[in-house]
């Protein structure tokens, strides 16, 4: 049986990662609202929800920066 090292829990650059990660979903949300003018009435209903859930995701990735900031 092979035993696997844990790899240290090096957070250094969580506030980067995270900051990139807001940015590549506000892009992302951005091309969604591009799409819905091109799509059907069903489609448009699943590109707004979905880019609700998109505006949660930011705050919680905000939120979590803040944290970080905080703690160091």
């Amino acid at each position: 049986m092979t035993k696997h090292k844990s790899n240290p829990d090096d957070r250094s650059d969580n506030v980067e990662k995270l900051q990139s990660m807001i940015q590549n979903t506000i892009e992302n949300k951005r091309e969604a609202e591009i799409s819905m003018e091109f799509s059907g009435s069903n489609q448009q209903e699943k590109i707004k929800e979905k880019n609700k859930r998109r505006e949660e995701a930011i705050e919680g990735m905000r939120e979590e920066i803040k944290d970080e900031a905080h703690d160091h």
